[in-house]
């Protein structure tokens, strides 16, 4: 069995060659599921990942943190399993399962070989059809979650983190941990882990990838005899909402050598015509490594900090733009002017032909390399439908960073960063900067 078990992981890591070069169907099963599939024969595995849109943001009114302790809970036994007879049925096939949940979905990716596919896919129908919820399980997962819990609770980023998000999104459930709090958490009972699994679990918010050594007949035939069973509707989806901090600062003490520090304003939205602009000045401003102009600026030339980064983040239901960093307390006043400054050079001066090339080379080089297995490959595919990209997206993606222009992000730019509505949430002991709310 542990012969068998390497060879699984081994496996996973060969699969597929690293090419954006595949070959992607959108297939209908005969029960109606949609799902996008790439056969690659070379290798007897199967990589199938699952996304149910909506996640933790589907949490009942008072119960935050629920849909994530049901979705740790899906492999703590199941059916006639118990949570220690999962375990052994899932060892004894060499198969892999995970279960995970954030603020726009809720996934499970499976990972099995095709001798043992028709059991591996019996079990996983277990935790998705008949999920046992046993007290015991509860209280240990529970325990378990309300342990990260308190530990974030003394975690300066994740402070800072959680106080921008609520700023930025008030009573929304992007304005609070996905995970919930020590109190929520608390409070949860079985009932209510009963009702989070109706609430996310559906057919009528499923994604599906699958990728591997399996026709598209064969699929369709597994995904009905998996999925077909399961509810066909879940909780509504939550609203849209606009990111809602204006500019300024807020400082949260905390009793530290040094702080650290949460920014950004609002984003813009994949699908529309300024994101790959956009997304190629982040590459430029701090989404680029030890390239981008804030690493530069803050850490190469004044040696503010040891790292400095920004993310362009097109959640489902908002967009920002947002970074962080940290540094000593004497020199987080001077960290935030230089990145003040820095917005406002990009807003004023653009980008030059240069670091536009520079970007898209890395940016256009760098895609490939994602695509280095079946499962890192079924992700992909589930992330591409999430967002509304086609199938072809990964022949075509290149070639839409290459076709951006010098005027075309320039003017992006001018209207994407507004240091005006940088909010920055600083978590320590700041010399020289208070709260200006």
């Amino acid at each position: 069995m542990k012969r068998l078990a390497a060879s699984f992981v081994l496996l996973l890591l060969v699969a597929l060659p690293l090419r954006a070069e595949i070959d992607i169907a959108e297939i209908t099963t005969p029960g109606g599921l949609k799902a996008w599939h790439v056969e690659e024969t070379s290798i007897p595995f199967v990589a199938l990942e699952l996304r149910f849109r909506g996640g933790a943001s589907l949490d009942a009114p008072g119960k935050r943190g629920a849909i994530n302790l049901m979705t740790a809970l899906l492999e703590e036994g199941a059916g006639d399993l118990d949570a220690r007879g999962f375990a052994e049925a899932r060892e004894a096939l060499a198969a892999s399962y995970r279960f995970s949940t954030g603020d726009d979905g809720l996934s499970i990716s499976a990972q099995f070989l095709n001798e043992n596919r028709d059991q591996a896919v019996a079990l996983l129908r277990k935790a998705l059809l008949e999920p046992r919820f046993d007290e015991d399980a509860i209280e240990r997962v529970r325990a378990q979650i309300l342990a990260g819990l308190k530990r974030r609770e003394t975690d300066p980023d994740t402070i800072a983190g959680a106080a921008f998000d609520e700023l930025a999104y008030d009573d929304h459930p992007y304005g609070s941990y996905y995970g919930g709090t020590v109190e929520s958490v608390t409070s949860l009972t079985r009932a209510d882990i009963l009702d989070a699994f109706t609430r996310a679990i559906a057919r009528d918010r499923l994604y599906i990838a699958a990728v591997g050594d399996i026709s598209a007949e064969e699929l369709g035939a597994l995904l009905d005899g998996l999925l077909g069973d399961l509810p066909k509707e879940g909780a509504p989806m939550p609203e849209n909402v606009a990111f809602g901090a204006t500019g300024g600062i807020t400082v949260l003490p905390f009793d530290t050598p040094q702080s650290v520090a949460r920014f950004g304003h609002a984003g813009v939205e994949v699908g529309t015509p300024e994101f790959f602009p956009a997304f190629i000045l982040n590459t430029i401003m701090g989404g680029g490594g030890f390239n981008s102009r804030l690493m530069t600026e803050v850490r190469e030339k004044r040696g503010l900090t040891y790292g400095i980064r920004t993310y362009l983040i097109d959640s489902e239901f908002s967009e920002s733009l947002i970074g962080s960093v940290s540094t000593v307390n004497a020199r987080m006043a001077e960290t935030i002017d230089v990145v003040r400054g820095e917005w406002e050079r990009m807003a004023r001066e653009g980008v030059t032909a240069e670091e536009l090339e520079t970007a898209k080379i890395y940016l256009t080089g760098a895609y490939p390399l994602r695509f280095d297995g079946n499962a890192p490959i079924a992700r992909i595919l589930v992330n591409m439908q999430m967002q509304g990209y086609p199938t072809s997206y990964v022949k075509t993606r290149n070639a839409m960073i290459e076709a951006v222009t010098l005027e075309e992000i320039n003017r992006v730019a001018a209207r994407l960063y507004r240091s005006d509505d940088l909010r920055f949430v600083i978590v320590g002991a700041p010399e020289e900067l208070e709260s200006d709310e």
